[in-house]
């Protein structure tokens, strides 16, 4: 379906979501104004709506969170200026809080990473709090340039993401684990 390694992703097929020219819907949450470019689409994602994606043609984004509150994936969107040091202490991070399946895909900007931490059937609350954990621990080593995903200060329907253009970089397993 796809030209990279996803399968970890675990997207959400059943629907998508497709960026717009115009601002679709205008949204209050928690005091703020969201102006919301995508439209979500009730049908299946398939591979050809993926390939216009890649070509260019359209963007399509994925949701994070699916219909029952439960998360796959929690994301960092790295949109700094530094990749490989991001991405350096980014994966001994997650490494020494237990993750041991994150992969990282280059967006449609040059540089900018979505990191997807493969944690698999998470509630929604919990994802939260790990996202949050996670941030502030990069803080302590890195200047802040990223946004995690989920995140409860964004109405639900925003947790979506642009489909990965290229993979960056993937780790698998616990390999080097056993030499802790």
């Amino acid at each position: 379906m796809y030209n990279i390694d996803t399968s970890l992703i675990k997207m959400l097929t059943d629907h998508y979501w497709i960026k717009c020219d115009t601002i679709v819907e205008k949204r209050n949450h928690n005091g703020r104004l969201f102006f919301d470019k995508y439209e979500k689409v009730d049908k299946t994602l398939t591979s050809s709506i993926i390939n216009q994606h890649l070509k260019g043609e359209i963007t399509v984004a994925h949701s994070l969170i699916n219909s029952r509150n439960k998360v796959e994936n929690i994301v960092i969107d790295y949109n700094g200026r530094n990749t490989e040091r991001f991405w350096h202490r980014t994966q001994l991070l997650l490494r020494e809080e237990g993750f041991i399946n994150f992969t990282a895909y280059e967006s449609k900007t040059s540089g900018h990473l979505h990191v997807y931490i493969h944690k698999g059937h998470t509630t929604l609350q919990e994802a939260y709090q790990i996202a949050k954990i996670i941030s502030a621990k990069l803080a302590q080593k890195l200047p802040r340039e990223w946004k995690m995903f989920p995140d409860p200060d964004i109405p639900k329907e925003f947790n979506i993401l642009a489909l990965p253009y290229k993979l960056y970089n993937k780790e698998r397993g616990a390999s080097w684990s056993k030499h802790m």
